[in-house]
């Protein structure tokens, strides 16, 4: 069997599934109960068939169904547990993780490439608060604005990373925000030169991180880890004399230690 990635039209290819899978997604933080007409319309799906998904789902045990609203059950969380467990290093990464917060007092956190945004996995949280929105595992933000996801992007292969420049929409989240797909590029390629990217304040105002890859024993990427800071607090030759030597020490520290 060929290692490539199915297209809807291939006979291969199981709608059902990817639809039942599709509208466990819809359910999010700004969406976590809806009716069936909502359901519907996130998902792009006429009643009849949001029905069928949403009643197969509650069945498996995987919704509830309270009045005319729908919501996720705890046993969706079986999803994404099977994912950690089947990545048993995370348990390790996260004790660097939190000897990263208790050395310097900042968020740490491994994050994986999900198509163009980064998902986190593991994190380390200091007691201060970085960005409006809450951080935490499964929290995922667009791939380009962070250094955990210039890192990854970086790592991928040529034709890899040149589809994605291709589809990419680049939004402005501040007016630090790279906007131009040919800015983006020269910025992956000096990351993927160096080994370490700095993103500050293109996806936050104040929010200023870096991250680097971090690798198995065998030299498979496990992901990024990176070390969220404040602007205003801290300035770059503290990032790259201080924290970057901090991370690196940290990423070798994994590769001997997961296999």
């Amino acid at each position: 069997m060929q290692d490539e990635t199915l297209t809807a039209d291939d006979r291969d290819f199981v709608t059902a599934l990817a639809s039942g899978l599709e509208v466990i997604q819809a359910f999010d933080e700004d969406t976590p109960r809806m009716t069936l007409s909502e359901v519907a319309a996130k998902t792009d799906m006429n009643r009849a068939r949001a029905r069928r998904f949403l009643l197969t789902l509650h069945a498996l045990g995987y919704v509830r169904k309270q009045q005319r609203h729908f919501e996720l059950a705890p046993k969706a969380l079986q999803l994404g547990y099977a994912y950690l467990s089947a990545n048993n290093y995370r348990s390790v990464i996260q004790q660097y993780l939190e000897d990263i917060t208790a050395e310097i007092g900042e968020s740490s956190s491994l994050g994986v490439l999900d198509g163009n945004e980064v998902i986190y996995v593991a994190r380390s949280a200091a007691k201060h608060r970085l960005m409006a929105i809450t951080l935490s595992v499964g929290t995922r933000l667009p791939a380009a604005y962070t250094s955990m996801g210039r890192v990854l992007l970086s790592q991928l292969p040529d034709e890899e990373l040149a589809r994605y420049l291709e589809q990419v929409e680049l939004e402005p989240h501040t007016e630090c925000s790279i906007t131009d797909t040919a800015q983006l590029r020269n910025c992956l390629e000096q990351v993927r030169q160096q080994g370490y990217s700095i993103v500050d304040q293109e996806l936050d105002p104040g929010l200023r991180s870096l991250a680097v890859p971090a690798f198995d024993a065998n030299g498979k990427l496990l992901g990024a880890i990176n070390i969220s800071t404040n602007a205003a607090r801290i300035d770059f030759d503290t990032l790259t004399q201080s924290f970057l030597p901090l991370l690196q020490d940290k990423v070798q520290l994994i590769r001997t230690h997961v296999s």
